[in-house]
């Protein structure tokens, strides 16, 4: 449940907290925090209103040394009693607010989802809208890289592994491990992870984060899957978050490593974020209704807005290099931007479901390297510009998408195939992002140019394959 101030206040004295944990999420995605004693919280009187003070000229893609000034404005329906630190430490996430006029930054990410909130209701075409992710991810014993001048490499060590099956370990070799794209989903000791995947599944639900299924993804080497509720975009994105902290932290007091990376592997699955969404009004969902699948005609216009904005959104919702080394056509991947119930190569999904409060649209090309903030507003700002221009997506495709005819599957568009290509996209299709002041174009400006950066770091990098590929012509 939401906690209220005195609910913090209360918290901080029956459990004699020691210090305040303030986090908030960079441009990229990743957490960053600051701690202040107790005290400091608790023996204030406007300590919420007031904010505490640092300097965003350090985050990548924030203010200049020129205007560095912040503020964190702590949100304490989001606190929970962290339960990695040694000494007692309450958490909660925070709004970056400019001192001079009390307002939201607009490069940060959590204050763009709170725009995104107040505008959906501003339009009145709904309240609410609800936001399921299944971010997956890989546990690995260990992994080594090196990248310099004198060239590169990279390493993944995993006892599950398939390609470990000859390998000699202290313990003895146990034989029982995934096979390539066999992780989904025998029973251990095949899988190997599910005690771990339990004590994280545990700390979730002790932190507020609602846990409804765990499991072993199909990948070998650890690939896992942890289904949590869905709920609104800000609280969504706080729990997404939540989750990754705890799925890093948990792996490495079990000596091992976590990753959201993609692709870290070649050759089987890569990790995705599956978005579930609907949009709710008064109570209804205007999502469900008589039409394919289930759907109303307001649902069929959100895909069409999704659809039109894809390969915009691929900046956002994969945003990284490695992002296009999952999305690949001919390997499973979610690449063709159509919609079908239950048909697992389209792009966009429709569960079956036996309720219409369960009803929903699924889209599968996102991946958890996504900043879920900026992930969730972008989805959300496609599908409300495709209802308010009445975008339809045209028929679903019903049939098995990586199996067409060459002449039929030249016709179903696809996402981006690099980051370059949907950086490019992104600066070319905006304007949906920022209707009602949602995204701003410094902020978009912004993150391009810091994407950029990766994309050139990316391409100027000798990569080994290219030894492989170059070296005796």
């Amino acid at each position: 449940m939401s906690k209220s101030v005195a609910d913090v206040l209360k918290l901080l004295k029956d459990n004699e907290v020691k210090f305040v944990d303030l986090r908030f999420t960079d441009t990229r995605g990743k957490e960053q925090h600051v701690s202040i004693p107790a005290h400091v919280v608790s023996d204030s009187d406007d300590w919420f209103e007031s904010g505490h003070a640092f300097d965003g000229s350090s985050i990548a893609g924030w203010k200049g040394i020129q205007a560095s000034d912040m503020l964190l404005i702590a949100d304490p329906a989001s606190a929970f009693l962290d339960p990695f630190m040694d000494e007692t430490t309450l958490v909660m996430s925070c709004d970056v607010v400019e001192p001079s006029d009390g307002k939201g930054y607009d490069r940060d990410p959590r204050s763009i989802a709170k725009r995104a909130e107040a505008y959906l209701k501003s339009t009145g075409l709904g309240d609410i809208c609800y936001f399921g992710p299944e971010p997956e991810f890989f546990i690995f014993d260990s992994v080594n890289w090196q990248v310099d001048m004198s060239g590169c490499f990279c390493k993944v060590n995993s006892e599950e592994a398939a390609w470990s099956s000859a390998e000699k370990f202290d313990h003895g070799n146990t034989g029982h491990r995934p096979t390539v794209k066999g992780g989904y989903f025998p029973v251990p000791p095949v899988d190997s992870l599910q005690d771990m995947r339990s004590a994280m599944c545990l700390i979730l639900e002790e932190i507020g984060v609602p846990v409804e299924v765990h499991h072993h993804e199909v990948a070998t080497a650890g690939q896992c899957e942890i289904g949590t509720r869905f709920d609104s975009l800000v609280r969504r994105a706080d729990q997404t978050q939540k989750l990754k902290y705890v799925v890093h932290n948990v792996a490495h007091q079990y000596g091992k490593t976590a990753t959201f990376m993609p692709k870290p592997i070649v050759g089987d699955n890569g990790s995705g974020m599956h978005v579930h969404q609907s949009i709710w009004k008064d109570g209804k969902n205007l999502f469900a209704g008589n039409g394919y699948a289930g759907l109303s005609e307001f649902a069929l216009y959100y895909i069409g807005g999704i659809i039109k904005h894809a390969r915009a959104l691929n900046a956002i919702t994969n945003p990284g290099t490695n992002s296009y080394k999952r999305l690949v056509p001919g390997f499973e991947a979610p690449v063709k931007l159509a919609y079908s119930a239950r048909n697992r190569s389209a792009s966009i999904r429709i569960p079956f479901v036996q309720s219409d409060k369960a009803r929903r649209i699924e889209v599968r090309f996102p991946d958890p390297t996504a900043n879920s903030y900026l992930a969730f507003t972008a989805l959300m700002m496609a599908g409300l510009d495709g209802i308010q221009n009445k975008i339809h997506p045209g028929d679903p495709a019903d049939k098995n998408l990586y199996d067409l005819p060459p002449e039929e599957d030249a016709k179903i568009p696809t996402v981006c195939s690099s980051l370059e290509q949907a950086l490019e996209a992104l600066d070319k299709d905006r304007d949906f992002l920022t209707r009602g002041g949602v995204f701003s174009n410094d902020f978009i400006d912004a993150y391009i140019e810091l994407k950029m950066e990766e994309v050139t770091r990316y391409r100027m990098t000798t990569h080994p394959v290219e030894f492989d590929m170059y070296y005796s012509l």
